[in-house]
């Protein structure tokens, strides 16, 4: 058995702790069954966004000729772009590992690992297989995989995940894409860029069911208007034949939603070359076999934390997707500073995940951070909501751009969410970000601050600034803020 002071399993935001660790004189050990740097380097924001700058190149390119530019695109090297992507991302994960390596400082465990006590693991496969490895003080940062819905005939089934859809050399002819959530849009607004005839099918009603419903609800029409999209439906049986995949999927309702939409009683069948499951991810709990310690998890598998990520379990602590909280590389990393001050600093301090933002790559892109309307109508209380459209912006109007910029503020002023869908959300949605979380979080933050005319920031501006409509308990007067 070895002992080290600190143990990290995962190494990618757990990464960040490992390293503080080592400038604290620990010794450090980091197990990784993978490639280094997580799912976010490796499978999942890093490749997915260079990809998708490259369709947002090509689909500006394609549109020039709203602004009476003519222009013909005579080739694309899908299989270059792929490649330079994918050398890109390993390019920089081995050079993680080579420091990591040659660091008299970490130890780097190559393999699986599953728990055989609270605080010691066993690598039970890959290039470290044997090695037995305790830490004193143990960081479970292990991530997720694509999690696979049950369609009966699957396993028989050659189908892509996000992983495998991030390295195909060529774009399929007709992509058949299981899951209506972000990974599923954006994969699927990049092989519809670059030529795939796209179809989604999605168990809700709309299609990103995690972002604010009039966003959602937007991005579903723009969306059913360059692919086929079958929101409502819940895929039930996969066959192959041949190179022909063909998924049937029958209405599905889920909680008070009725999913069917449009009319489509019946079940729907449909064939193409490839098919993405993208139906969600799990928690890698169960191959660590965290069952057999003191380390609790939920239903689903994430691991129970308290405020500060302590787990249950003696000076076990968790962050990342593996706890479930956000799934997002900014919220482990934000999850890593904090575990940091509370495993190396005086005192504890609970994590704030006050103003969380998330944006969707897609075409239009899809922003958002707070609350969603739906939560506020769920929790029963009184706010105000303000929307402004780009095309009433004078840089909106001059990119032809569709979209609008939707506020919700309590009656007081405070902001309390901002959605955004239409070009730049991602970028339009931090000044909200920053209002509500280093500012006052009223809304004069952003009223007040002096916006370049004509940039696109005033559809923002606006939005914050325009008459709010009263919603909640009490339709029945306009809420003027003075």
């Amino acid at each position: 058995m070895e002992e080290f002071d600190f143990l990290v399993i995962g190494s990618g935001s757990g990464l960040d702790v490992a390293n503080v660790a080592v400038n604290q004189g620990l010794s450090v050990a980091i197990v990784e069954k993978g490639r280094i740097g997580g799912t976010c380097l490796n499978r999942g924001c890093i490749p997915s966004k260079l990809l998708l700058y490259h369709a947002d190149v090509l689909e500006t390119v394609e549109s020039a000729h709203e602004f009476n530019i003519e222009t013909e695109v005579t080739d694309i090297a899908f299989s270059d772009i792929v490649h330079e992507v994918n050398e890109d991302v390993k390019g920089d994960s081995e050079s993680i590992r080579r420091g990591l390596r040659q660091s008299p400082d970490h130890t780097l465990v190559e393999g699986e690992a599953q728990f055989v006590d609270d605080r010691t693991v066993e690598i039970v496969a890959g290039d470290d297989e044997g090695r037995t490895i305790q830490g004193d003080t143990v960081l479970i940062a292990a991530g997720t995989r694509p999690w696979i819905a049950d369609i009966e005939g699957l396993d028989d089934i050659d189908y892509l995940t996000s992983k495998e859809a991030l390295q195909l050399e060529e774009p399929p002819d007709h992509l058949v894409i299981v899951g209506g959530g972000y990974i599923a849009a954006e994969l699927g607004h990049f092989f519809g860029t670059f030529g795939s005839d796209v179809t989604v099918i999605g168990r809700r009603p709309r299609l990103l069911p995690q972002a604010d419903e009039e966003t959602a609800e937007a991005f579903t029409e723009r969306f059913s208007e360059r692919f086929t999209v079958h929101t409502g439906h819940e895929a039930t049986t996969a066959a192959q034949d041949g190179d022909d995949v063909t998924v049937e999927a029958r209405p599905y309702t889920y909680g008070d939603d009725a999913g069917v939409t449009g009319g489509e009683e019946a079940t729907v069948s449909v064939t193409g070359d490839a098919l993405l499951v993208a139906t969600g991810r799990t928690p890698n709990t169960d191959l660590l076999h965290v069952e057999g310690t003191g380390v609790e998890t939920d239903q689903q598998g994430f691991i129970e934390t308290d405020e500060y990520l302590r787990t249950t379990a003696d000076d076990v602590w968790a962050l990342g997707d593996i706890v479930g909280e956000y799934l997002l590389k900014h919220s482990a990393n934000h999850e890593a500073q904090a575990v940091t001050w509370n495993i190396f600093g005086d005192e504890l301090d609970p994590v704030d995940y006050t103003a969380m933002p998330f944006a969707v790559f897609t075409s239009p892109e899809v922003a958002g951070v707070g609350k969603r309307e739906q939560d506020l109508r769920g929790a029963d209380r009184e706010y105000a909501t303000n929307t402004y459209r780009y095309e009433d912006t004078a840089r909106g109007d001059a990119m032809k751009a569709e979209g609008f910029v939707k506020v919700l503020v309590d009656l007081d002023g405070e902001i309390l969410g901002c959605h955004i869908v239409g070009p730049d959300a991602s970028t339009l949605i931090q000044e909200v970000v920053v209002a509500m979380k280093a500012g006052t979080g009223s809304v004069h933050d952003i009223r007040e601050s002096v916006h370049i005319h004509p940039a696109l920031p005033e559809v923002v501006q606006r939005a914050f600034s325009g008459q709010f409509t009263q919603q909640g308990h009490d339709h029945h007067h306009h809420h003027h803020d003075h």
